[in-house]
């Protein structure tokens, strides 16, 4: 696996699919920000601004989707996708 950007653009939702995908191999870095966040009980507004570059402000359905479908995804990826578990074959 190549190193992952540190700050991607988004899609407007995350990958569902029942395996990990290039996206979310791209996007590690944002899933775990999103995680940290949610530990520090951060506001998802501010998260949405910041990690996912979409204004709640201006676009509030767009950047509550985005954040929720990230979130669940980094979850996923926590617990099903390999996320924090190591990425390579044993």
């Amino acid at each position: 696996m190549q190193i992952p950007p540190l700050d991607p653009n988004v899609a407007d939702l995350a990958p569902a699919g029942p395996a990990p995908t290039s996206y979310d191999e791209e996007h590690v870095v944002t899933y775990i920000r999103l995680l940290q966040a949610e530990g520090e009980g951060a506001d998802w507004r501010e998260v949405a601004r910041i990690v996912l570059h979409i204004d709640p402000e201006c676009e509030p359905d767009r950047a509550r989707n985005a954040y929720q479908s990230h979130l669940a995804r980094a979850k996923w990826m926590t617990e099903h996708g390999r996320l924090l578990r190591g990425t390579g074959s044993n």
